[in-house]
């Protein structure tokens, strides 16, 4: 069960960042757009249906989740530098997957979501200043701070996180992601 829920691995937070790790890390969060479009884009109505294990989200809800937590991964990195002490926002996740833009809406909607918020979302990355890596912010479900480089590894894991999930309910073998 483990390696259907966690296929690349638990995401867990490295005491450094080297700068090979964040160059891994923007050059993967650069191609998943491509990436998911590629597994995606030209599913069946009943591939869209389908789950990598019993009781998971299908890969429409998967899609469209990429989509909403990647804005939202952007959202806190935006408030991370402009407010002192942020807090992350959260969300009931499975809530969201069970709204109807979630669970009918064409996943040609959130692929375009995905792009557009990846380009913003690099862009800002490339230019923001080293003292800007060092700030944080605390994730209230998680317990824990998140550095701007810890923010940026989460955000990439859940890309690679979800298109393993997407791989396995299409019957693929999924790829290997890690900073190891």
């Amino acid at each position: 069960m483990e390696n259907l829920q966690y296929p690349i691995g638990r995401f867990g937070v490295k005491p450094t960042y080297t700068d090979g790790d964040m160059e891994k890390l923007l050059a993967a969060m650069a191609t998943a757009p491509t990436r998911y479009k590629q597994q995606v884009a030209s599913l069946a109505e009943t591939d869209l249906e389908k789950t990598y294990r019993e009781g998971s989200w299908t890969i429409r809800q998967l899609t469209h989740h990429v989509a909403d937590i990647h804005l939202l991964n952007f959202l806190r990195v935006k408030k991370l530098l402009t407010e002192e002490g942020y807090i992350a926002t959260t969300i009931d996740m499975d809530a969201w997957a069970a709204t109807k833009d979630a669970t009918d809406a064409p996943v040609s909607d959130s692929l375009l979501m995905l792009e557009g918020i990846t380009n913003r979302f690099l862009y800002l990355l490339k230019r923001v200043d080293e003292q800007a890596f060092s700030k944080s912010y605390y994730h209230p479900v998680r317990k824990i701070h998140f550095s701007l480089k810890a923010a940026l590894h989460m955000a990439v894991w859940h890309l690679e996180h979800h298109l393993a999930h997407i791989q396995l309910a299409l019957g693929k073998q999924p790829h290997a992601f890690s900073l190891t």
